[in-house]
């Protein structure tokens, strides 16, 4: 993960477009609004994996991807979120769009039950990946967060670019290089 990507709050609304991902700019409140856009992969699961992020504020955006050698899909599209959240080194309102309905609806609908029944499902099992959906609640505190949903390898440029960020990182892991890459404008 690479350290001190600070959006900076812009002076005038830009409009967004959820489908090309184009634009952000602050909140009411002033802060930063950052759109992110994550993605998980897997080839074979659980087997070599990979995480991608795309993060856009304003005129900038930064791209980040890691992996590792024995996973699953849903580690991975957790590990992208919870990435993608400590690349960001102030509390900004995020938009953060996910094709993956396990991270979405674990964040807004079954973690307070979790917790409740002290990390275990309704049906009294254990949860599965709960080192990273505690790692994904502490990321997420410090911010303000849209979770949305968006419909996987359905033309959605920020899924899209997620997606092929993810692949990266399998196809760093598969053939041995350094993982855990970031490029893009570092913060403004």
């Amino acid at each position: 993960m690479s350290a001190g990507f600070r959006p900076r709050p812009l002076s005038a609304a830009v409009t967004a477009d959820p489908q090309s991902g184009a634009g952000a700019g602050p909140s009411a409140a002033g802060e930063a609004v950052v759109d992110v856009y994550t993605d998980g992969a897997c080839r074979g699961n659980p087997g070599p994996g990979g995480w991608g992020v795309w993060l856009r504020w304003g005129g900038h955006d930064k791209e980040l991807h890691g992996g590792e050698p024995h996973t699953t899909n849903n580690r991975m599209e957790l590990r992208a979120v919870i990435e993608a959240l400590g690349a960001l080194s102030r509390p900004c309102q995020v938009r953060l769009h996910t094709d993956s309905q396990y991270v979405q609806k674990g964040m807004t609908e079954w973690l307070p039950g979790w917790k409740r029944r002290n990390w275990r499902t309704a049906g009294g099992d254990a949860v599965k990946n709960a080192d990273l959906w505690q790692a994904l609640e502490a990321a997420a505190a410090r911010h303000r967060i849209d979770w949305i949903w968006v419909r996987g390898h359905n033309g959605h440029g920020g899924n899209e670019r997620a997606d092929a960020l993810a692949n990266l990182g399998v196809d760093a892991v598969i053939a041995g290089a350094p993982v855990g890459r970031s490029t893009g404008q570092g913060a403004p």
